[in-house]
């Protein structure tokens, strides 16, 4: 889209041969957006997702991760 700056945050590698990326996303309106990008293979999911949103699904990771052995990196 033309109306959108994206600047890529962290790519990082998941098991099985797939990838996350996060991008930060800005739009002309002032909206701004993160982007979870997942490849696995030749499939691309894409979720934008707004600063609450991200929040919250970023909380309840670090939850999971705490709670199953995760060590900071």
């Amino acid at each position: 889209m033309a109306d959108e700056v994206t600047t890529d945050l962290i790519e990082v590698e998941l098991p099985f041969g797939r990838r996350a990326v996060l991008k930060d996303v800005a739009f002309e309106s002032g909206l701004k957006m993160l982007r979870l990008v997942l490849r696995e293979g030749k499939r691309i999911t894409i979720v934008d997702m707004d600063p609450s949103g991200a929040a919250e699904v970023a909380k309840h990771m670090a939850d999971w991760a705490d709670a199953n052995g995760a060590k900071a990196p």
